[in-house]
């Protein structure tokens, strides 16, 4: 694993400033600590940071192809790469190492724009080409490696695995972009393609970029992938269950090759213990595996990990923290660049800082629950789906409109009283409805939250319009399919991939995700959602077929996930903290807010008359991200 810099002169024959091109490699050391290098030639300069892994001895980046006429510098792990290697031989490609980023290069010679249709695995590259003059950008198909980019005042065109590395730069525009303050207090971070930045840009899962030397206008991205949104017959429960084991175990087995000690992040969840229980089938000496634990039961997993760890004989470390260990708040800001509201970043960072003592390479399980239905919303959304289809749009939007706004914020009373939501959702459409119960703060508390000056800059703007985008694209799909693809389009890359990323990356860690084997996904996600969600279980059929290999009270207990105790800690160890950082200068001054309503939020919950914790942390993270950027 490693990271990627570079800059390029659309226009002239500029050869870029080695020192500029250097602070912005250096600013990301802690991608790859084992070497970094450079390239350049007129209007191109190309940076790396190496964390080896693969073929350790050789591949230095950036790497040229055997005529010279490409450079490669490539972040990720092509887990076909030997498959594709013999291809390349067989038509007179000639190889100078052993490793997959040549594998690459080649690719590129062979078919170019089209190499990333051969490419299974995960990856964020950017290819020179000296004879076409041209630069060629990719990222994989479900975006778990980062690529950042943004087009200069002055014609230079600069990419990066991290946000940072573009802000070294100093022609960096730092301005804001309004609308995407909108889609953070809604999501709690910044969905592609959109930074926080006005002028910067994630180049979006499943797309590529071609920058031809002398036309001056970025070009917009070309998808080349995306998950499947049409299929003429849907899989059947049985068919997901009979095949799901050997196509599950096959994205593991592939994912099995390094050089380096290698293991397994272990929660005690499904996912996670099913990637473990693949693992100890497939490999000869047990698997490495490593859990973090809190010293409060309420969010202790660790029980359920040991349970694990005994069946399979692992190599089990183990770590409790405190459920007040909220040191990192400070860090978090560096961490992630824009803001991110996710707070489960804190023990993530903290498994990947342990995992790094034992391993270099870990497998997690993230993605099963986008993939397979796991998230408890889904069976929400589900059932507020079969009451939107027993009245038309044009009766519930006004009764169950007003019930909405009516209805109080009931945080404090028995669930079934706490309707407000589900009140909203009932007077929307479907993909307005999920939008609406994901939401961190809904419209009507963004529009409180917001200053009247900030509210006209956007225009009408809403956070909606990312879904809506997303759920065109798959209008004809069940209500289910439909929830499920654009938490694979938001939140899987914008949270949950985003925040492993920079957690297992600050720590030189390599995470590889079998769920989210491209292979995998095509075929399951065709499946019918009966067979994920039935008689209220998520992952229905996933759990099913993992009977014979784990525990049932690990796959059938009740989901946890890594949360921390927010709601206690601005009651007591954070109250003064968060009081200070929320009235601050820099969020007073800024002009985004209503400083009456950001006390009132304040105020409810110390009372306890509402849990503001979500929302609350969203403003600290802002807050914390603001600070920053001001420096």
């Amino acid at each position: 694993m490693c990271g990627i810099a570079g800059i390029y002169q659309l226009t002239g024959q500029a050869t870029p400033e080695h020192q500029i091109l250097s602070t912005m490699n250096d600013s990301q050391l802690h991608r790859g600590p084992d070497a970094g290098d450079y390239f350049f030639q007129p209007t191109i300069g190309l940076a790396h940071r190496r964390l080896s892994i693969i073929d350790i001895a050789g591949s230095p980046q950036p790497m040229q192809s055997a005529n010279q006429q490409a450079c490669i510098v490539f972040n990720g792990e092509i887990y076909n790469y030997r498959e594709l290697r013999q291809q390349l031989l067989a038509r007179g490609y000639q190889f100078n190492t052993s490793g997959d980023t040549e594998t690459i290069l080649n690719a590129w010679l062979e078919w170019g724009e089209d190499c990333v249709d051969h490419l299974r695995g995960m990856f964020a590259f950017a290819i020179w080409d000296s004879k076409r003059q041209c630069l060629f950008l990719a990222r994989d198909r479900l975006g778990i490696k980062p690529l950042f980019y943004s087009l200069l005042a002055d014609g230079q065109f600069i990419f990066g695995s991290e946000l940072k590395v573009l802000r070294q730069h100093p022609l960096f525009d730092k301005q804001l972009r309004d609308s995407t303050i909108e889609d953070y207090f809604s999501f709690g971070y910044v969905p592609e393609p959109h930074t926080i930045y006005q002028h910067s840009y994630k180049l979006s899962p499943g797309h590529c970029l071609l920058l031809q030397h002398g036309k001056a206008d970025l070009p917009e991205p070309k998808q080349y992938w995306d998950v499947p949104t049409q299929w003429q017959q849907p899989l059947t429960e049985q068919e997901l269950s009979d095949g799901l084991i050997s196509r599950f175990r096959e994205a593991v087995d592939i994912r099995l090759v390094a050089e380096v000690p290698l293991g397994a992040f272990l929660s005690g969840g499904v996912d996670s213990s099913a990637v473990v229980a693949m693992m100890a089938g497939l490999q000869n000496e047990p698997v490495n595996t490593c859990s973090i634990g809190f010293d409060s039961p309420e969010f202790n997993e660790t029980d359920f990990a040991r349970q694990v760890a005994a069946r399979y004989n692992t190599n089990h470390h183990e770590n409790i923290v405190s459920q007040n260990d909220f040191e990192l708040l400070d860090k978090l800001a560096d961490l992630y660049d824009e803001p991110y509201a996710d707070s489960s970043a804190i023990p993530t960072y903290r498994v990947c800082q342990m995992a790094r003592q034992e391993v270099t390479v870990a497998l997690s399980g993230d993605g099963a629950d986008e993939l397979f239905a796991g998230y408890r919303r889904y069976k929400l959304h589900q059932q507020e789906e079969r009451f939107r289809n027993l009245l038309p749009l044009a009766i519930r939007k006004p009764l169950f409109g007003t019930l909405g706004r009516l209805y109080p914020k009931l945080d404090w009373a028995p669930r079934f009283l706490r309707a407000k939501t589900t009140f909203q959702s009932l007077a929307l459409d479907t993909v307005a409805a999920y939008h609406n119960s994901i939401a961190i703060l809904r419209a009507d508390q963004r529009d409180r939250l917001f200053s009247a000056e900030f509210k006209a800059r956007l225009n009408g703007y809403s956070s909606l319009q990312v879904f809506r985008r997303h759920g065109d694209k798959v209008s004809t799909l069940d209500p289910m399919k439909i929830a499920q693809y654009l938490d694979m389009k938001t939140y899987l890359v914008g949270d949950i991939l985003t925040k492993v990323d920079r957690a297992s990356m600050a720590h030189s860690l390599e995470v590889r995700v079998p769920f989210l084997d491209h292979k995998l996904v095509e075929w399951a996600f065709t499946a019918e959602s009966s067979a994920n969600l039935k008689d209220g279980i998520g992952k229905h059929t996933l759990k099913k077929v993992l009977e014979p290999y784990l525990p049932r009270d690990v796959l059938y207990r009740k989901k946890m996930g890594f949360a921390v105790p927010l709601a206690e800690w601005f009651r007591g160890p954070l109250q003064q903290k968060l009081q200070d950082k929320l009235l601050s200068d820099v969020m007073v001054n800024s002009g985004y807010f209503n400083v009456a309503e950001l006390k009132q939020l304040i105020d409810d919950h110390k009372r306890g008359l509402k849990d503001n914790s979500a929302p609350l942390w969203t403003l600290l993270m802002f807050a914390a991200f603001l600070e920053r950027n001001s420096q």
